[in-house]
């Protein structure tokens, strides 16, 4: 698959199918790959893309730090993962694209809306992460992480990173780096020279920026509220994808369609076809 430099960062795509463009923002947490669209949990079930692609061009991408994608040691906020979108849909010339994020692909797809309404035609937000709990689950996972650095050193994380498969969301003792220090020799020894403490205020101030409130994170209420991009919102409804953050996003976006059914009643056969017949209605 082709990798781009996209804000700094190599990010691996894959663009399938042909139609109007859907970016799409992966599911899986810190282990955002684009397989997860084909492999990951439910997503692996519902089928978007082999349903989406016949009549959208989907652009699928690799996260930064998840997949084969690059990655920085920086304090991570949303902008971040917005400035990679943009990057990559300006390499591919794409002036406007419908979004669609799965989990918290949903954060970025919104992030991405607000920072550059006009380039968004209109957002899928299916099965939004968010909640109390998914935010005490993402504060416990960094605090464990932290942890496992200062008792055994940036070193020792990153060989454990390379010795194993497991990610971030799976392993909290590998980290957010997880995916570039096994892809790059170079990155894995910078970051294990990188000063203690430094990396301290780093992790603590990236989960403080990225997971700072009990509903959807991402985007300020006040920028959901004024924003006029039309929204499908479809609800999850579990620790991690809470039904109150999906209502949420109902409550915030002045204009959306919520697919008011329980995720048992998310299917192969009904979740793709809502989603075509909602983007098909934002054509014009």
């Amino acid at each position: 698959m082709p990798v781009v430099d996209a804000d700094g960062i190599p990010t691996r795509y894959e663009v399938v199918g042909e139609g109007p463009a859907l970016l799409m923002f992966s599911p899986g947490g810190f282990d955002s790959s684009l397989e997860n669209w084909t492999s990951f949990g439910r997503y692996r079930d519902l089928g978007f893309v082999a349903a989406l692609a016949p009549s959208y061009t989907c652009v699928l991408f690799d996260r930064r730090e998840s997949g084969q994608s690059g990655g920085r040691v920086q304090r991570l906020g949303w902008e971040d993962y917005v400035a990679q979108a943009l990057a990559l849909i300006n390499h591919l010339g794409l002036d406007q694209v419908h979004a669609m994020g799965g989990c918290v692909g949903c954060s970025t797809a919104a992030a991405l809306a607000a920072a550059a309404p006009g380039r968004v035609r209109s957002l899928v937000l299916f099965s939004p992460a968010g909640g109390p709990r998914y935010r005490m689950a993402q504060h416990r996972r960094f605090a464990e992480h932290l942890a496992f650095a200062a008792n055994h050193g940036l070193a020792a994380v990153a060989e454990l990173a390379r010795s194993t498969g497991a990610g971030f969301s799976k392993d909290p003792r590998v980290g957010p780096w997880a995916a570039p220090l096994r892809t790059s020799e170079a990155f894995a020894a910078s970051y294990a020279a990188i000063d203690p403490a430094r990396y301290e205020t780093i992790v603590a101030g990236t989960v403080r920026r990225l997971f700072d409130r009990d509903t959807v994170p991402g985007v300020e209420a006040e920028d959901l509220m004024t924003l006029d991009v039309p929204a499908l919102i479809v609800p999850g409804q579990d620790a991690s994808h809470a039904p109150s953050a999906a209502r949420y996003l109902q409550e915030c976006l002045p204009v959306n369609e919520y697919w008011d059914v329980p995720v048992a009643a998310q299917t192969a056969d009904t979740a793709p076809a809502r989603v075509l017949g909602f983007l098909r209605g934002n054509e014009s």
